[in-house]
Protein backbone atom coordinates (compact mmCIF):
# COMPACT_ATOMS: atom_id res chain seq x y z
CA UNK A 1 0.00 0.00 0.00
CA UNK A 2 1.07 3.43 -0.96
CA UNK A 3 2.75 4.98 2.62
CA UNK A 4 0.44 8.39 1.49
CA UNK A 5 -2.40 6.45 1.24
CA UNK A 6 -1.52 4.49 4.40
CA UNK A 7 -0.82 8.01 6.42
CA UNK A 8 -4.20 9.28 5.02
CA UNK A 9 -6.41 6.26 6.25
CA UNK A 10 -4.27 6.25 9.68
CA UNK A 11 -4.80 9.98 10.10
CA UNK A 12 -8.76 9.71 9.18
CA UNK A 13 -9.20 6.83 11.74
CA UNK A 14 -7.49 8.46 14.23
CA UNK A 15 -9.92 11.78 13.99
CA UNK A 16 -12.96 9.53 13.81
CA UNK A 17 -11.38 7.35 17.68
CA UNK A 18 -10.68 11.00 18.82
CA UNK A 19 -14.26 12.09 17.65
CA UNK A 20 -15.70 9.22 19.20
CA UNK A 21 -13.73 9.22 22.97
CA UNK A 22 -14.37 13.37 23.13
CA UNK A 23 -18.26 12.53 22.58
CA UNK A 24 -18.34 9.90 24.98
CA UNK A 25 -16.35 12.00 27.68
CA UNK A 26 -19.05 14.91 26.66
CA UNK A 27 -22.03 12.33 27.27
CA UNK A 28 -20.77 10.70 30.51
CA UNK A 29 -19.72 13.78 32.08
CA UNK A 30 -22.96 15.83 31.09
CA UNK A 31 -25.14 16.80 34.47
CA UNK A 32 -28.08 19.24 35.53
CA UNK A 33 -27.13 22.00 37.74
CA UNK A 34 -30.31 23.05 40.77
CA UNK A 35 -31.45 25.23 38.27
CA UNK A 36 -32.05 22.92 35.10
CA UNK A 37 -28.71 24.07 33.06
CA UNK A 38 -26.54 21.06 31.47
CA UNK A 39 -22.99 21.14 32.89
CA UNK A 40 -20.17 19.52 31.88
CA UNK A 41 -18.17 17.64 35.06
CA UNK A 42 -14.64 16.02 34.26
CA UNK A 43 -13.89 15.44 37.67
CA UNK A 44 -15.22 12.90 40.39
CA UNK A 45 -16.76 14.32 43.26
CA UNK A 46 -15.18 12.92 45.82
CA UNK A 47 -11.59 14.12 43.86
CA UNK A 48 -13.40 17.44 44.49
CA UNK A 49 -13.60 16.74 47.63
CA UNK A 50 -10.18 16.13 48.30
CA UNK A 51 -9.36 19.13 46.21
CA UNK A 52 -11.54 21.15 48.88
CA UNK A 53 -10.01 19.74 51.82
CA UNK A 54 -6.46 20.23 50.95
CA UNK A 55 -6.69 24.09 49.44
CA UNK A 56 -8.81 24.73 52.97
CA UNK A 57 -5.91 23.33 54.87
CA UNK A 58 -3.28 25.74 52.88
CA UNK A 59 -5.52 28.67 53.29
CA UNK A 60 -5.47 27.94 57.41
CA UNK A 61 -1.60 27.67 57.60
CA UNK A 62 -1.25 30.96 55.34
CA UNK A 63 -4.25 33.35 57.28
CA UNK A 64 -4.30 33.68 60.69
CA UNK A 65 -8.36 32.74 62.51
CA UNK A 66 -9.96 35.13 64.55
CA UNK A 67 -9.29 35.24 67.58
CA UNK A 68 -12.70 36.55 68.28
CA UNK A 69 -14.93 34.20 69.84
CA UNK A 70 -18.41 36.26 69.81
CA UNK A 71 -16.91 36.54 65.49
CA UNK A 72 -16.32 32.86 65.29
CA UNK A 73 -20.01 32.12 67.08
CA UNK A 74 -22.08 34.41 64.98
CA UNK A 75 -21.00 32.77 61.57
CA UNK A 76 -21.06 29.68 63.08
CA UNK A 77 -24.64 30.45 63.70
CA UNK A 78 -25.53 31.73 60.32
CA UNK A 79 -23.73 28.52 58.89
CA UNK A 80 -25.71 25.92 61.14
CA UNK A 81 -28.44 27.37 59.98
CA UNK A 82 -27.87 27.21 56.54
CA UNK A 83 -26.21 24.00 56.03
CA UNK A 84 -29.69 21.84 57.38
CA UNK A 85 -31.13 23.22 54.08
CA UNK A 86 -28.49 21.90 51.69
CA UNK A 87 -30.04 18.32 50.69
CA UNK A 88 -26.14 16.78 49.81
CA UNK A 89 -25.13 16.77 53.68
CA UNK A 90 -27.03 18.73 55.62
CA UNK A 91 -25.45 17.84 59.18
CA UNK A 92 -23.41 20.93 60.40
CA UNK A 93 -21.23 18.59 62.54
CA UNK A 94 -19.67 17.50 58.84
CA UNK A 95 -18.86 20.94 58.16
CA UNK A 96 -15.79 23.41 59.00
CA UNK A 97 -16.65 26.97 59.24
CA UNK A 98 -13.63 29.02 60.01
CA UNK A 99 -13.35 32.89 60.23
CA UNK A 100 -10.30 34.36 59.35
CA UNK A 101 -8.83 37.37 60.57
CA UNK A 102 -8.46 39.55 57.04
CA UNK A 103 -9.36 42.65 55.88
CA UNK A 104 -10.43 41.12 52.86
CA UNK A 105 -14.60 41.48 52.37
CA UNK A 106 -15.05 37.88 50.89
CA UNK A 107 -16.27 34.41 51.81
CA UNK A 108 -15.83 31.36 50.01
CA UNK A 109 -17.49 27.50 50.40
CA UNK A 110 -15.55 24.83 49.40
CA UNK A 111 -16.17 21.02 48.41
CA UNK A 112 -15.54 18.86 51.42
CA UNK A 113 -17.88 20.82 53.76
CA UNK A 114 -15.73 23.56 53.65
CA UNK A 115 -16.90 27.26 54.66
CA UNK A 116 -14.65 30.12 55.19
CA UNK A 117 -15.33 33.84 56.07
CA UNK A 118 -12.89 36.69 56.12
CA UNK A 119 -13.36 39.34 59.02
CA UNK A 120 -13.54 42.47 56.42
CA UNK A 121 -16.83 41.27 55.03
CA UNK A 122 -18.66 42.22 58.09
CA UNK A 123 -18.05 45.83 57.36
CA UNK A 124 -20.29 45.48 54.56
CA UNK A 125 -23.11 42.28 55.67
CA UNK A 126 -23.95 44.40 58.51
CA UNK A 127 -26.56 42.11 59.68
CA UNK A 128 -27.12 38.11 60.38
CA UNK A 129 -29.33 37.78 56.74
CA UNK A 130 -27.02 40.29 54.75
CA UNK A 131 -23.96 37.84 56.00
CA UNK A 132 -26.50 34.87 54.90
CA UNK A 133 -26.88 35.68 51.73
CA UNK A 134 -22.84 35.68 51.11
CA UNK A 135 -23.10 32.50 52.74
CA UNK A 136 -25.32 30.94 51.21
CA UNK A 137 -24.34 32.19 47.60
CA UNK A 138 -20.91 30.57 48.29
CA UNK A 139 -22.44 27.12 49.23
CA UNK A 140 -25.02 27.66 46.25
CA UNK A 141 -21.48 27.35 44.44
CA UNK A 142 -20.64 23.79 45.95
CA UNK A 143 -24.45 22.57 45.54
CA UNK A 144 -24.25 23.32 42.07
CA UNK A 145 -20.61 22.07 41.54
CA UNK A 146 -19.42 25.01 39.55
CA UNK A 147 -15.96 24.36 40.79
CA UNK A 148 -16.10 21.35 39.12
CA UNK A 149 -17.91 22.70 35.69
CA UNK A 150 -15.09 25.77 35.61
CA UNK A 151 -12.18 23.66 36.02
CA UNK A 152 -13.66 21.20 32.99
CA UNK A 153 -14.20 23.31 30.77
CA UNK A 154 -11.09 25.37 30.94
CA UNK A 155 -9.57 21.63 31.02
CA UNK A 156 -11.65 20.80 28.01
CA UNK A 157 -10.43 24.35 26.27
CA UNK A 158 -6.27 23.77 27.39
CA UNK A 159 -5.83 20.04 26.61
CA UNK A 160 -8.52 18.89 24.54
CA UNK A 161 -11.40 16.46 24.93
CA UNK A 162 -9.65 13.74 23.82
CA UNK A 163 -6.81 13.93 26.73
CA UNK A 164 -8.73 15.74 29.70
CA UNK A 165 -8.89 12.38 31.02
CA UNK A 166 -5.32 11.78 31.16
CA UNK A 167 -5.11 14.85 32.54
CA UNK A 168 -7.42 14.08 35.76
CA UNK A 169 -4.56 11.69 37.08
CA UNK A 170 -1.65 14.56 37.92
CA UNK A 171 -4.50 17.94 38.67
CA UNK A 172 -2.69 17.92 42.04
CA UNK A 173 1.08 18.87 40.13
CA UNK A 174 1.18 20.79 37.05
CA UNK A 175 -2.76 21.80 37.11
CA UNK A 176 -2.90 23.00 40.47
CA UNK A 177 -3.41 26.42 39.76
CA UNK A 178 -6.31 25.65 37.49
CA UNK A 179 -7.38 23.80 40.37
CA UNK A 180 -7.27 26.60 43.40
CA UNK A 181 -8.94 28.42 40.94
CA UNK A 182 -11.51 26.90 40.15
CA UNK A 183 -12.94 26.24 43.55
CA UNK A 184 -12.93 30.24 44.08
CA UNK A 185 -9.80 31.05 45.47
CA UNK A 186 -7.67 32.79 42.62
CA UNK A 187 -7.81 35.93 44.07
CA UNK A 188 -6.38 34.37 47.44
CA UNK A 189 -3.67 32.68 45.05
CA UNK A 190 -3.05 35.24 42.36
CA UNK A 191 -4.92 32.99 39.71
CA UNK A 192 -8.16 34.71 37.83
CA UNK A 193 -10.72 32.21 36.75
CA UNK A 194 -13.55 34.08 37.54
CA UNK A 195 -17.02 32.35 37.92
CA UNK A 196 -19.26 33.00 34.55
CA UNK A 197 -22.15 35.40 35.14
CA UNK A 198 -24.98 32.27 34.27
CA UNK A 199 -22.90 30.75 37.83
CA UNK A 200 -23.02 33.71 39.50
CA UNK A 201 -27.00 34.22 38.24
CA UNK A 202 -27.21 30.44 39.80
CA UNK A 203 -25.33 30.90 42.85
CA UNK A 204 -27.56 34.26 43.67
CA UNK A 205 -30.73 32.50 43.14
CA UNK A 206 -29.84 29.24 44.88
CA UNK A 207 -28.36 31.07 47.67
CA UNK A 208 -31.41 33.16 48.32
CA UNK A 209 -33.58 30.08 48.55
CA UNK A 210 -31.32 28.63 51.09
CA UNK A 211 -31.41 31.71 52.87
CA UNK A 212 -35.13 31.77 53.29
CA UNK A 213 -35.39 28.44 54.18
CA UNK A 214 -33.00 28.54 56.75
CA UNK A 215 -34.79 31.51 58.03
CA UNK A 216 -33.35 34.93 57.18
CA UNK A 217 -35.36 37.90 55.53
CA UNK A 218 -34.18 37.42 52.11
CA UNK A 219 -34.76 41.10 51.22
CA UNK A 220 -31.62 41.87 53.18
CA UNK A 221 -29.95 40.01 49.90
CA UNK A 222 -30.51 43.31 48.13
CA UNK A 223 -29.54 45.77 50.65
CA UNK A 224 -25.77 43.96 51.22
CA UNK A 225 -25.33 44.54 47.05
CA UNK A 226 -26.41 48.31 48.05
CA UNK A 227 -23.80 48.13 50.35
CA UNK A 228 -20.99 46.53 48.16
CA UNK A 229 -21.95 49.11 45.21
CA UNK A 230 -21.69 52.02 47.86
CA UNK A 231 -17.60 51.03 48.50
CA UNK A 232 -16.72 53.78 46.51
CA UNK A 233 -13.37 53.23 43.93
CA UNK A 234 -11.75 50.69 46.12
CA UNK A 235 -14.90 47.77 46.02
CA UNK A 236 -14.81 44.72 48.43
CA UNK A 237 -12.93 41.54 47.24
CA UNK A 238 -16.44 39.92 47.10
CA UNK A 239 -16.68 42.16 43.89
CA UNK A 240 -13.71 41.75 42.49
CA UNK A 241 -14.73 38.45 41.16
CA UNK A 242 -18.33 38.33 41.43
CA UNK A 243 -19.89 40.92 38.89
CA UNK A 244 -23.05 42.87 40.21
CA UNK A 245 -24.95 45.63 39.11
CA UNK A 246 -28.81 46.25 38.26
CA UNK A 247 -29.38 43.41 36.59
CA UNK A 248 -28.06 41.24 39.91
CA UNK A 249 -30.57 43.02 41.92
CA UNK A 250 -32.89 42.85 39.43
CA UNK A 251 -32.74 39.16 39.25
CA UNK A 252 -32.64 38.86 43.16
CA UNK A 253 -35.99 40.86 43.13
CA UNK A 254 -37.68 39.11 40.79
CA UNK A 255 -37.11 35.64 42.70
CA UNK A 256 -37.97 37.46 46.27
CA UNK A 257 -41.50 36.71 46.41
CA UNK A 258 -40.96 32.79 45.61
CA UNK A 259 -38.07 33.29 48.48
CA UNK A 260 -40.58 34.92 51.05
CA UNK A 261 -42.59 31.86 50.90
CA UNK A 262 -40.22 29.49 52.25
CA UNK A 263 -38.79 32.51 54.71
CA UNK A 264 -42.49 32.73 56.10
CA UNK A 265 -42.96 29.30 56.79
CA UNK A 266 -39.72 29.00 58.70
CA UNK A 267 -40.88 31.99 60.81
CA UNK A 268 -44.49 30.32 61.22
CA UNK A 269 -42.30 26.98 62.04
CA UNK A 270 -40.44 29.49 64.72
CA UNK A 271 -36.98 29.42 63.17
CA UNK A 272 -36.82 32.41 62.36
CA UNK A 273 -32.91 33.17 62.50
CA UNK A 274 -31.59 34.84 65.70
CA UNK A 275 -27.98 35.07 65.35
CA UNK A 276 -26.32 38.06 67.31
CA UNK A 277 -22.87 39.58 66.99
Amino acid sequence: MNNNLYYQKFKSFLLRFLLAAATTIILSSCATSPEGRTQLKLIPDDQMDAMGVQSFEQIKQQTPLTQDKNTQQYVLCIANKIIPQVKQNPDPKQWEVLVFEDEQANAFALPGNKIGVYTGLLKYAKNQDQLASVMGHEVAHVIAKHGNERVSSQMATETGLGIAAAVLGSTQNENSAMILAGLGLGVQFGITLPFSRKHESEADLIGLDLMAKAGFNPEESVTLWQNMAQAGSSPPEFLSTHPSGDTRIKQLKERIPQANISYQNAVSQGRRATCKL
